[in-house]
């Protein structure tokens, strides 16, 4: 009766979503059929500016003032950290944001809020800005990729 027991809670523990992370998806597309990436400038440099004055007091002392982590927090930069969120939307960044973050308070960022750390994260990793603010809604990030590396310029028929 104990190995039963036992088997059903580790198969439980084996499914329980929250426990894994969604396999990546394809962006959505715009009404238009484009999905965009985080390459084609999507937020402002005023949004990062916000966003890392948000980083300093909410973040900064478990992911480090370098965005590097530590033992209890994972980096927010560097190729680990770009690997990790390789071929995801800003949807899904945003939503780990909302929903767990800062750890000893989650959900205690509004969207707005969610969405200007973004920005700074991006900024951080070099990510260029762009002339509009990236929109603190889950469907709007959706349409984003995250991928890296940048790709290649496509080349335009003169």
């Amino acid at each position: 009766m104990k190995k039963i027991a036992a088997f059903a809670i580790l198969a439980v523990a084996a499914w329980e979503p929250s426990l894994h992370p969604p396999p990546p998806q394809a962006p959505a597309r715009s009404p238009s059929g484009e999905s965009r990436s985080i390459w084609d400038g999507v937020y402002t440099e005023e949004q990062a500016k916000r966003g890392e004055s948000l980083y300093s007091g909410e973040c900064s002392s478990c992911h480090g003032d370098k965005l590097k982590g530590n033992e209890t927090a994972p980096a927010l930069s560097g190729s680990d950290f770009a690997m990790d969120f390789n071929g995801l939307t800003l949807a899904d960044i945003f939503k780990k944001i909302r929903r767990t973050m800062p750890q000893n308070e989650p959900r205690r960022l509004n969207p707005q809020q969610a969405a200007d750390v973004l920005t700074y994260i991006l900024s951080f990793n070099k990510v260029p800005s762009g002339k509009t603010e990236l929109p603190p809604e889950a469907e709007a990030l959706k349409l984003i990729r995250f991928q890296v590396p940048k790709p290649e310029a496509k080349e335009k028929n003169n």
